[in-house]
């Protein structure tokens, strides 16, 4: 089984802002983000949404980090882990 260590709450993670470096602070995945309905739906499905046709086949989560200080959104990889 593949899972992703942030969305499981196995790490936190803080990464700097490329814009002013203060900390940025994970916000959840991405794909949550695209509709009312979109954090209920299956992870490999709403990948579908993402414009990637690849995405799906990946073993990875997408999550968005937002900084404390000016405001930034990044989009951050995050490669799934294994059992």
């Amino acid at each position: 089984m593949q899972w992703c260590e942030l969305c499981n709450g196995v790490s936190d993670w803080t990464i700097p802002c490329i814009q002013c470096g203060e900390e940025m602070e994970d916000q959840g995945r991405i794909y949550d983000y695209y509709d009312d309905y979109s954090p209920y739906m299956e992870i490999d499905i709403i990948k579908l949404e993402d414009g990637d046709p690849t995405s799906s086949k990946r073993p990875e989560c997408v999550h968005l980090f937002k900084c404390r200080e000016c405001g930034f959104d990044y989009k951050k990889t995050i490669e799934y882990h294994s059992n």
